[in-house]
């Protein structure tokens, strides 16, 4: 469904923004989806959001919700211990395969294999440097399926999770990690109202997403007090942003914005930061 609106406060008013919204989209050659979720109100405002797109790092908050489910079950505990290694296999044939360390935005732990590190670590790793290294070695432990799993017990209907980073064996079959709108969306929301694992569990999991090092889309044009705890995904021709928006005055709102078949990815982005500012506006009342 293609720009979809519920409204609690003024249908015309996020119809409004609706369309600025699309407009803001049709002046960059690309695919673009957009879902909004006011936290306190339910509304939501949503474009493109059943589009299904590659999920790029933005896969690695799923890891991350399974890692604390598995951490809460006591089948696994955040302060164990795992070897880094740079050595995994391709889920197309076991064939082994190596990370390359210029293409990381985490690239310390190159220097650390042989060494161990802890489950915590590597999370927050994965998380605000979006480590590829961190996450392989976390995906084999959190497992590609049953994070798959846990995404459709919280509602995320389309996402898959099938491999870590770099497979290029799985790459070149079309075996790759998906996810839409509206199910970033979902888990977000959900994680904004405490409703993943426990209330300790999701502040815990927001702390994490508030460190994030990479802000050039939703956080770039906002006020300085207004903090975003969110995961970023890109690859060639894809820019994604997603995560819960934390206003001042304590109102909370989950906003995902996604795109793929880029011609400029410098022109996205900052059309991506654009409607990040004018959801903002319209979320905090100025618009």
């Amino acid at each position: 469904m293609v720009g979809m609106v519920t409204s609690g406060r003024g249908q015309s008013s996020a119809v409004s923004v609706s369309a600025e919204i699309k407009r803001l989209f049709a002046g960059q050659r690309g695919v673009f989806a957009m879902a909004f979720r006011n936290s306190q109100t339910g509304e939501t405002i949503l474009i493109n959001e059943q589009e299904s797109f590659h999920a790029a790092s933005t896969m690695k908050t799923p890891v991350m919700i399974e890692l604390f489910r598995l951490d809460g079950l006591k089948k696994i505990r955040l302060t164990d211990s795992v070897v880094v290694r740079n050595s995994f296999s391709s889920i197309v044939d076991s064939s082994g395969y190596s990370l390359n360390a210029a293409d990381d935005g985490q690239q310390e732990l190159y220097t650390q294999i042989g060494t161990k590190k802890t489950i915590g670590d590597l999370l927050y790793q994965m998380i605000i440097k979006s480590s590829n290294l961190a996450t392989n070695l976390l995906i084999e432990l959190a497992d590609a399926r049953q994070v798959t799993q846990t995404m459709r017990q919280l509602g995320a209907e389309k996402t898959q999770v099938l491999r870590g980073v770099e497979d290029s064996k799985a790459y070149r079959k079309g075996w790759n990690n998906t996810t839409t709108a509206l199910d970033l969306m979902t888990i977000y929301d959900k994680m904004a109202r405490a409703e993943i694992i426990d209330a300790k569990a999701c502040d815990e999991m927001i702390g994490i997403l508030l460190d994030q090092q990479f802000n050039e889309i939703i956080p770039a044009k906002l006020p300085k007090e207004v903090r975003v705890a969110h995961k970023t995904g890109s690859i060639t021709g894809v820019q994604h942003d997603s995560g819960i928006v934390l206003l001042p005055d304590g109102r909370k709102y989950v906003l995902v914005l996604l795109s793929k078949n880029l011609e400029d990815e410098k022109a996205a982005v900052e059309t991506l930061a654009a409607v990040s500012e004018l959801v903002y506006r319209y979320a905090s009342g100025q618009f």
